[in-house]
């Protein structure tokens, strides 16, 4: 069983589609430890409601937080992060020592990089007159957004698509995607 630890600095949604799906056993993984960056994510009360130890680990919390964070994926013998919402960048250390995975709003490498997240990836889309837009589950190297893709999904969108709609549809088949894509890692 593959042990799999869960960065994230808000809500999480990813973290409760691989933890959904293992309780069902969609998937034969175990997640021992979440991290957050911020003390009042909501994937921290998530994860005391599940059990899961959780952490607070940022520049108030440690002197070193990338540090700090890999000593906690070594102690709970994790060999994958998850970063599910996470919103800052691991370090070098971290990606060459862990398998780490993120999920991003988009279908790299379009619109991708710095600053491309949530609402600001959609905002992109929706600018751009894109009529294809998607989820991409890839691996995190050192550069932004750059890493090896393991699958991406596509949904179509509307005439008259909006941010919203459309961050709520991304939202939804990014649970799907994640799961899927953790089945062929």
């Amino acid at each position: 069983m593959k042990r799999v630890a869960i960065l994230a600095s808000y809500n999480g949604s990813g973290f409760e589609a691989l933890y959904n799906a293992a309780k069902k056993s969609e998937l034969s993984i175990e997640i021992p430890l979440i991290i957050s960056n911020n003390s009042s994510a909501k994937v921290i009360e998530k994860a005391k409601n599940y059990g899961i130890d959780s952490f607070i680990v940022n520049s108030k919390t440690a002197d070193n937080p990338d540090e700090k964070i890999e000593e906690l994926l070594k102690e709970y013998q994790c060999e994958y992060l998850f970063l599910s919402g996470y919103m800052k960048k691991v370090s070098v250390n971290i990606v060459k020592n862990f398998k780490v995975i993120n999920s991003h709003p988009a279908l790299l490498p379009n619109y991708g990089g710095e600053g491309m997240y949530g609402r600001f990836v959609h905002e992109a889309v929706i600018k751009s007159g894109e009529k294809i837009s998607g989820v991409t589950v890839h691996e995190v190297n050192e550069n932004y957004d750059d890493g090896k893709i393991i699958l991406q999904k596509k949904l179509q969108l509307e005439e008259n698509e909006s941010v919203d709609s459309l961050e709520t549809k991304i939202k939804n088949l990014e649970q799907i995607t994640i799961v899927e894509a953790f089945k062929n890692i």
